[in-house]
Formats: C-alpha cells, sequence, structure tokens
C-alpha cells in the first residue's frame, strides 16, 4: 500500500442555466471565482443551457450524487434558475414554469442537495437577473419570436428564489434587486437583454464572492508553496504532504 497522501481538492458546483454556463467564458463571474480558489479549490461548471428548474430537478441526482465523499467534499453549490422559468406562458411554454411550481422546485432541489450531504449553510440560490426588454425583443425578433420575458414578471420569480431560500435556511444573491437598486442603469450589466454583459459579470462575480468566501476561507492551500519544497529531497515535501 502507498504510503502517499491522496490530495483531495474540495468542489464548489455552479449549477444553473446558460448565465451559468457562460460564466466560464472570458472575463466570466464564474472563472473570476476558480481564479480566486485556484489551488485551494475545484469550481466546477454545471450550468445548463436552456433548462428551467423542473428539468434542473430531474438532473440533480445526476450531477451531485457520489460527488461529497470525504475525498472530494462539497465546499459549496451555487443555485442559478428563473431566467428560463419565468418565461411567458403563452409565448414560451416549453421552458416555462408556473411560478408556485419553481419555488417548490427550488426546495426540491435543496432537499436533493441535502440527501448528497450538502447541508443548506453551503447552497447560495440566485436570482434572475432583470430584464431589459427592449434589447430581449431584438433577439426574440431575430429568432422568428414574440417577446418572451418581462422584467416585472422576472421579479415575481426573483421574489420566489429569495422566498425558498430562507424557507430552506440557504443565503440567495438577489440579482434582480440589486442590479436596480437606487435606480442605477441595469441595461449595462445585459449583453443582449438577458445574459451577462462582463459588467454584469463582474458583477455577479463581486457580490457573489462576498457570500461565498467564508465557506471557502479556511480552505488550505494545497500542496507546498514552491519556496517551502525541499528542493534536495523534493519527494518528502510533495509526495506526504497535501
Amino acid at each position: 500500500m502507498s504510503k502517499f497522501k491522496t490530495v483531495n481538492w474540495p468542489k464548489v458546483i455552479l449549477f444553473g442555466d446558460s448565465i451559468t454556463q457562460f460564466s466560464f467564458q472570458p472575463s466570466g463571474w464564474g472563472a473570476d471565482i476558480a481564479n480566486k480558489l485556484a489551488r485551494k479549490c475545484d469550481v466546477v461548471n454545471r450550468g445548463l443551457s436552456g433548462y428551467n428548474s423542473r428539468w434542473a430537478k430531474i438532473a440533480l441526482p445526476r450531477l451531485i450524487n457520489n460527488q461529497n465523499s470525504a475525498d472530494h467534499r462539497i465546499a459549496a453549490v451555487t443555485v442559478f434558475f428563473g431566467a428560463n422559468d419565468c418565461a411567458l406562458a403563452d409565448k414560451n411554454p416549453q421552458q416555462h414554469i408556473p411560478l408556485k411550481e419553481y419555488l417548490e422546485n427550488l426546495k426540491e432541489i435543496s432537499k436533493l442537495l441535502a440527501v448528497n450531504g450538502v447541508s443548506a449553510d453551503k447552497v447560495i440560490f440566485i436570482t434572475p437577473p432583470p430584464i431589459h426588454e427592449a434589447a430581449w425583443e431584438k433577439e426574440c425578433i431575430l429568432k422568428g419570436c414574440p417577446l418572451n420575458r418581462l422584467n416585472a414578471v422576472a421579479g415575481q420569480y426573483a421574489q420566489a428564489c429569495v422566498e425558498a431560500a430562507g424557507q430552506c435556511g440557504a443565503d440567495v444573491l438577489d440579482l434582480w434587486t440589486l442590479m436596480q437598486k437606487d435606480g442605477q442603469d441595469y441595461t449595462a450589466y445585459l449583453s443582449d437583454g438577458l445574459h451577462l454583459s462582463e459588467k454584469g459579470n463582474q458583477f455577479v462575480a463581486q457580490h457573489l464572492w462576498e457570500l461565498l468566501e467564508r465557506r471557502v476561507v479556511d480552505l488550505p492551500f494545497i500542496l507546498p508553496y514552491w519556496g517551502d519544497v525541499n528542493a534536495e529531497s523534493p519527494e518528502s515535501s510533495l509526495l506526504c504532504s497535501e
């Protein structure tokens, strides 16, 4: 049996729709978080473009099962759905999820995480961001469909997300409210009326880190700093340490 210690990397899992899937693009909020946690934690992108909370709830067990063992513990999970759920029922019935079901789906996601060893204090819900209707309508027209999302409706889903987080005992990042706080021009945070611009990605990264940092601040630096490696016997430093 090997005497060497296995290097075990904790994980932060980003679970969401396209806004999460795209978060590892250049200047993306997920890439920013991963950069902050380099050498401490694996940041795993589990963004599923186009998904709503109903589909997410079904897919989650396949993504999370056996991921929280002693060798692969999860430090935190972000749950970022709602931008598709809030699609108007008469304009986009495939993605639309009724408001009450959306709230219950988020609560069920929290329960599924708990069953797999991820307690509520490790979960951060993220609300959908606001919708810039004029910009998003242009995108819809290019795809041959009418405007299928409204900012006021997105706000209802954001409030439901906040409510679900409170009922589950999880933290929440209320983007819909924060991006519109004090009447600021939230449109600068959006690239096409729905997805995030570079400024929007920076906004999410900054505010998410404020919630995430306390969950990961005590994670050790994995493998020794190069200056602490024994140059004459590197094995003693690198093979027997975490």
